[in-house]
């Protein structure tokens, strides 16, 4: 993965400076953020979709109350912050994340957090050592985790069998899917440069675009619109597309736990969209893959969605096994986006056509010019234009 490098802001003393921004929870922090700010949360295990967030918002560092790398498996957060040049600071605790109040300007030394020079929360600072030393010790341990993953995907599979091996509950799009590509973005605006390595399959295949949750407004903000929107009833305001995303679609997808109540999609329907129900326990992603499978896609390429065993894991998640079940389930249909340069070159175009056209002329007219005749009609032509100038 690409890493933007960021240049390290005015220092003022030593370390860095910047306004603090402070919530426990990081989904509620992470719109408040701007360019320049100090984030202070409590995450235990930071992935790596919340840390591109946090370096996309601009912050100069990250002062977390937990642990970066706790040790149950290789969190990828870390190494995403510290490839960006910011400054990050873990195990300040509970005591170290209240002293810190909210909106104050903070200077971030070394693992000191100071307002005024005076030290109001101390941790430990997490550098590129650090994250290589923990991040190998944590892989070490991934024994544990994966018995858990094993336990949770065979509860999952029994949940959702009927789904899964005859696909039974999954709704019926009006947007035509049948022998078509189709494109699912996932949720995250750090998915865009994703986007961007498929825009000459977009451009000439015209596939299906399916955007899950914000994915919808990474397409918008693409100039593209989205046909197929699938939403998480459970996502707080941070995850739901805007609603031009959402009023643009052909179809909108709201995935629901098993017997929720109509409340689920009533926010929808005041907006004037006549959502269509897709009750499972599987993750947006997965219920997006899930969807357009059962509609007979000929091929899905997916844009953000994880596909490695440190990936899924580092998503901290319960649908683990869904998204697990869920691959098997869509099988060799689906490939990555980062995969689609490698195997679709593009369309050949007349111009294409027209430039080895006229490279063979030209190495025609050069091989015909060294011969005796050649020589000759090259004299006349030339005796042709003089005879024609003044």
């Amino acid at each position: 993965m690409r890493m933007p490098v960021r240049q390290r802001p005015a220092i003022g003393r030593s370390g860095v400076v910047g306004t603090a921004r402070v919530d426990r929870r990081t989904r509620a922090l992470l719109p408040r953020l701007r360019p320049g700010d100090v984030a202070v949360l409590d995450h235990t295990d930071l992935d790596r979709t919340t840390a591109q967030a946090l370096v996309d918002a601009g912050v100069v560092a990250v002062v977390n109350a937990a642990p970066m790398i706790s040790g149950r498996y290789p969190s990828l957060g870390p190494e995403v912050l510290v490839a960006a040049g910011i400054t990050v600071v873990d195990q300040v605790g509970s005591a170290g994340l209240a002293a810190i109040a909210d909106g104050g300007v903070v200077r971030v030394d070394g693992g000191t957090v100071l307002v005024e020079d005076r030290p109001v929360a101390v941790g430990r600072q997490v550098d590129g050592d650090t994250v290589a030393r923990e991040l190998t010790a944590a892989r070490d341990g991934l024994t544990a985790h994966l018995e858990t993953f094993t336990h949770n995907t065979a509860e999952f599979l029994r949940r959702e069998q009927d789904l899964l091996l005859h696909g039974l509950g999954v709704p019926r799009p009006a947007t035509r899917i049948a022998g078509r590509p189709v494109v699912v973005v996932a949720r995250g605006h750090e998915h865009a440069h994703e986007l961007a390595l498929v825009r000459t399959f977009l451009r000439e295949q015209h596939p299906v675009l399916v955007g899950v949750g914000r994915g919808a407004d990474v397409l918008r903000e693409a100039r593209l619109r989205a046909d197929v929107v699938v939403v998480d009833a459970t996502a707080d305001e941070t995850e739901i597309p805007s609603a031009k995303a959402l009023k643009a679609a052909r179809d909108v997808v709201v995935r629901t736990d098993r017997g929720a109540g109509r409340s689920a999609v009533e926010h929808l329907e005041r907006l004037g969209i006549r959502p269509l129900r897709f009750e499972s326990g599987a993750t947006p992603e997965d219920a997006a893959l899930l969807l357009v499978a059962a509609a007979d896609a000929a091929l899905i390429v997916g844009v953000g969605l994880r596909a490695t065993l440190e990936e899924l894991l580092d998503s901290q998640r319960a649908g683990l096994a869904s998204t697990y079940l869920t691959r098997l389930k869509v099988g060799q249909r689906l490939v990555d986006a980062a995969a689609v340069p490698h195997l679709y070159a593009g369309r050949v175009r007349p111009r294409h056509l027209l430039l080895v056209m006229l490279s063979g002329l030209i190495a025609l007219g050069a091989a015909v010019g060294v011969t005796p005749v050649g020589q000759e009609w090259a004299d006349a032509l030339a005796d042709l234009l003089q005879g024609l100038l003044p």
